[in-house]
């Protein structure tokens, strides 16, 4: 065997700790102290990008699904970079909002550019009444959808109520629970976050019953 072989072998071998230690991209830092430092809110601030990234991950496993992490990542924690000041526009949708505003963020954090699409298509349709295509889109779409329903998805719309009586008040709150239990699962697209949905469903049936039975009807809200 020519020396050269051996010798290129033991680089090889050499240089393989290195890449196994090597740690996330530079971006991603960026990426999510921008979402930490910016999304403050109880119901779709960092706390919700992260949970949605979780999830859509998982679903994407138990799926067995191809998707890009960095496009799922970077969708996830920026999503709902519109909600919030000074970047929300009333006469805009926030996911379309958003999509105007992404390019720029990316950019400057060093997301790669060939992928900038993916993550703006993902963004923008985020919402469970929108038509995701794309493995991103669709894993981040019904993880987004979830949210909203289940324990975690009472706790965030729970967490609005204006405690002083003002707007939104418990009744109102209510009715945006039931709102959610009667569209959003229509729009889920994955085998596996169907698979989730019911217990999600029946939590969140029972809540409602519960709470009704408690307080005469929700009359005493």
């Amino acid at each position: 065997m020519p020396r050269i072989v051996p010798a290129l072998i033991a680089l090889a071998v050499a240089c393989m700790p290195l890449a196994a230690n090597a740690g996330p991209p530079a971006w991603r830092a960026k990426v999510e102290t921008f979402a930490a430092t910016h999304f403050k809110h109880t119901a779709w601030g960092f706390a919700h990008s992260r949970r949605d990234y979780a999830l859509a991950s998982a679903l994407a496993a138990e799926d067995h699904a191809t998707v890009d992490d960095d496009v799922l990542y970077a969708a996830a924690m920026l999503h709902d970079i519109a909600a919030f000041a000074p970047w929300e526009d009333a006469k805009k949708d926030h996911a379309d909002r958003a999509v105007e505003l992404l390019p720029a963020v990316l950019r400057d954090a060093g997301f790669p550019e060939a992928k900038i699409p993916a993550v703006l298509e993902a963004t923008r349709t985020h919402m469970f009444d929108r038509k995701p295509v794309a493995p991103e889109a669709v894993y981040l779409h019904d993880a987004d959808a979830l949210d909203w329903l289940g324990a975690i998805g009472i706790y965030r719309l729970v967490s609005l109520v204006d405690a002083n009586g003002g707007q939104p008040d418990g009744a109102a709150t209510v009715g945006q629970l039931r709102t959610f239990l009667a569209a959003v699962p229509a729009g889920v697209v994955g085998p596996a976050a169907k698979r989730a949905l019911p217990g999600r469903e029946a939590w969140l049936k029972s809540f409602l019953e519960t709470l009704g039975a408690e307080s005469d009807g929700m009359k005493q809200l």
